[in-house]
């Protein structure tokens, strides 16, 4: 049973964690995602290691919680944990100096070691958490802390403790596994002795990858957008781990990363020259004109800037940046690079610098407050990665109206739309192959646009800001996952969820009440047949789906048994017409009549389609009813006939709204389409009596406008065929009815129509 007051409770571990610490993409998730949970109802603990990096300001908010010790192989490592509230998130730092008092984060000899303390302490201290804060969910991020579920399994799991904790595992980059000796399985991580783990561990005869442990022992695996979840399991894209991934791919989804747009706002962000919005973009100009001002860059707004921030390694696509920039900066381009990397990257942009002055800038350094200048400043972001398993640039560069150009993977084909010049879509620029020549291609596609079409490039960047791409999205889709590996937990979000599901349908089904229709359409949807209903009550009662749906079925198939039986019975009546010499007659002296009731009967038709609710019929009809008409040569008919015809179309124009005229007026039509054929047989005077009788029973408001028929009188001739014919009439009302329910009913009937009209025709001829 589900217990509604407990909170889901999650421990988020990461090695790094913006605002703190913050390398690349990792830092941005970490620091955005478990706020994202927190506002969703959960309760969050986000776990990352006190590096001497953090700043002083964040260290002096910091108290200490609780210090314990870790076993790592031989040793016994002091852990402290240190507490701080920041936006409504609590984080706990996992202090050890010998481990984390260093320059930077990541790139040391002991790194396995390091990492190895930092996920056995993360396992450790879920047993000092504040009072009430039982972990439910572990959740570890890339190799730095791949190695908790492992130690959960191995060393924890008989605790009571430990019991109800389930682990998610979330790939940011499968490149990075954190390959190690053999040597520390013993020596640091102490498992050596336990096959399973031992066996799990190695991914080669002298080698162990912590990311592979967390493949195997983790409950679930997560990555970072659904493309990049189908690429890992290739050969091409999975790194040596593809096997592992589709061994588990169950077990495997891909949640789109979003960006914190609090924090990315250009319209308050205080880093940037001028703040300005999607319809007041005046402020994005001047931050151009400061930024190329302060880069060196020749200041001119009929230039297109096009900026990179980002690592400069072949991942990121810095092969193809070296071969094309060349022709990019010769082609009137500005180009502004910022970020660290491989000294052969740094060299050749710096290179070119020299080369293009004014136009090239390089900074070959880390600076996240100029990153953002850049971001608000330049017209174009390049981002043409190798694989990208999301990438959070391309989306910040969209909400500041910059418009990325990217190489077609992973997240970046999930999160930016190829302009199209046709239609105008889109939010961006791409190009699909690894290669220098079509990457130089896109960016002349989106600087010619710049230069040639201003309004169109206004209006894609004005697309671009517009798109979503908030954490609400990506942390419910991250808590569905959490409340599936525990239902026992009750999700407090899903009444509320309940009602956002109810509330469109229902506003889809409103639109039908602000129609105008006749007011005899309105009066009759009261007596609409379960045809009608079943096509508006789904929309107001999905609740009510699948007694619908067994409803139809039924009706489809005694629709079909219907247009069988009228098959039958015309064969049968028509025979009975040319050897009944008496029925002829009468036929004909009625036939002066029944042209009179219907000229009588096509005014209150036309004003009041809905109330007859006899036969319904479909447009195929309408032409039969016509060739009828003209062997008879009636000018009353034919004008009649063709005032209905005019009528369907319109209504047969807007279905989704008009449900019940669209139902009624091929009723009406009925009433007219069913005389043509009673002028040469007695058997449709025994139809019009059967109507009549079917008619009473069925829709007693309509009575007296079918008892209003003066000339239909049942005569003594014809009494067999009344008799025979009446069960058609019934099937054929039945069949019409459900016309709207099975669009194969007007097809079934449509080639014995024609049959038997060719048939009345040869008997007039005769006559005459």
């Amino acid at each position: 049973m589900a217990d509604s007051s407990k909170k889901m409770q999650i421990v988020f571990a990461s090695a790094e964690c913006a605002p703190f610490v913050k390398t690349g993409g990792l830092g941005d998730v970490a620091g955005s995602l478990p706020a994202a949970l927190v506002r969703a109802g959960a309760e969050v603990i986000v776990m990352v290691p006190k590096y001497a990096t953090i700043k002083d300001e964040y260290k002096a908010q910091m108290e200490h919680f609780s210090d314990f010790y870790v076993s790592l192989g031989w040793r016994n490592e002091y852990c402290g944990l240190e507490k701080l509230e920041h936006d409504g998130v609590t984080y706990m730092f996992i202090d050890n100096e010998r481990y984390f008092a260093r320059d930077y984060p990541y790139g040391f000899f002991d790194d396995g070691e390091r990492f190895a303390f930092f996920s056995k302490a993360i396992t450790e201290s879920l047993q000092h958490l504040p009072e009430g804060f039982e972990c439910d969910i572990l959740h570890c991020n890339d190799w730095q802390t791949a190695l908790a579920p492992v130690f959960l399994r191995e060393f924890y799991q008989g605790l009571p403790l430990y019991e109800r904790v389930k682990t998610v595992f979330s790939i940011h980059n499968v490149a990075f596994q954190g390959q190690f000796s053999d040597t520390v399985m013993e020596d640091i991580l102490g498992v050596a002795h336990i096959p399973a783990a031992a066996t799990q561990l190695r991914c080669d005869a002298c080698s162990i990858n912590y990311m592979l442990g967390a493949l195997h022992y983790a409950d679930a695996i997560t990555t970072v957008s659904p493309t990049y979840a189908g690429e890992i399991q290739t050969p091409e894209f999975g790194e040596g781990l593809d096997g592992v991934l589709r061994e588990r791919s169950y077990a495997l989804q891909g949640i789109l990363n979003g960006i914190d747009v609090a924090g990315f706002d250009p319209a308050t962000d205080k880093r940037i020259a001028a703040n300005y919005t999607v319809d007041d973009r005046s402020g994005k100009a001047v931050c151009k004109a400061k930024l190329q001002e302060e880069l060196g860059l020749e200041v001119r707004d009929d230039r297109p800037l096009m900026v990179m921030v980002t690592r400069l390694t072949r991942q990121k696509g810095m092969d193809l940046v070296m071969y094309a920039l060349d022709r990019i900066l010769a082609g009137g381009v500005q180009v502004a690079v910022l970020g660290t990397g491989d000294r052969d990257y740094e060299d050749g942009l710096r290179y070119f610098q020299d080369k293009y002055p004014g136009t090239m800038a390089a900074r070959i350094e880390f600076d996240p407050a100029l990153s953002q200048r850049m971001y608000a400043a330049a017209d174009m972001f390049l981002m043409p990665s190798k694989f990208e398993p999301c990438g959070l640039s391309q989306i910040i560069a969209m909400r500041y109206g910059t418009l990325p150009i990217v190489r077609e993977t992973g997240g970046l084909k999930d999160t930016v739309q190829p302009y199209n010049e046709f239609t105008g879509e889109g939010t961006g620029f791409s190009f699909s192959n690894f290669n220098g020549d079509e990457m130089g291609d896109a960016v002349f596609r989106a600087a010619r646009l710049f230069w040639d079409n201003r309004e169109a490039w206004n209006q894609l960047v004005t697309q671009a800001m517009s798109q979503d791409f908030s954490w609400t999205r990506s942390a419910d889709k991250y808590l569905d996952l959490y409340f599936f590996m525990h239902p026992e937990i009750e999700r407090p979000a899903a009444v509320e969820a309940a009602e956002a599901v109810e509330e469109p349908v229902a506003a889809e089904a409103e639109p039908a009440a602000p129609v105008k229709e006749p007011a005899a359409a309105k009066e009759s949807k009261a007596e609409e047949k379960p045809a009608a209903e079943a096509e508006v009550k789904p929309a107001a009662k999905p609740a009510a789906k699948k007694t619908t749906a067994r409803k139809t079925t039924a009706k489809k198939a005694t629709t079909t048994k219907a247009a069988a039986s009228k098959t039958t019975a015309a064969k049968a009546t028509t025979t009975r017409k040319r050897t009944t010499a008496a029925a002829k007659k009468a036929a004909e002296a009625e036939a002066a009549h029944e042209v009179k009731d219907e000229a009588a009967e096509a005014k209150p038709v036309a004003k009041a389609p809905a109330k007859t609710p006899s036969k319904k019929t479909t447009a195929p009809k309408t032409a039969t009813a016509k060739k009828a008409t003209t062997t008879k040569s009636t000018t009353t008919k034919a004008t009649t006939t063709k005032a209905t015809a005019k009528m369907i179309p319109k209504v047969a124009a807007k279905p989704a709204v008009k449900v019940e005229e669209a139902g009624a007026e091929p009723k009406a039509e009925a009433a007219i389409e069913a005389k043509p054929a009673a002028k040469t047989t007695a058997r449709k005077r025994a139809t019009t009596t059967a109507k009549k009788t079917t008619t009473k029973a069925a829709a007693p408001k309509a009575e007296a406008k079918v008892e209003e028929k003066p000339a239909v009188k049942a005569e003594p001739t014809p009494k067999t065929a009344e008799v025979k014919a009446a069960p058609k009439a019934k099937a054929k009302t039945e069949s019409a009815k459900e016309a709207p329910v099975s669009p194969a009913a007007p097809a079934e009937e449509k080639a014995p129509t024609k049959k038997t009209s060719v048939r009345k025709a040869t008997t007039a001829r005769k006559r005459r």
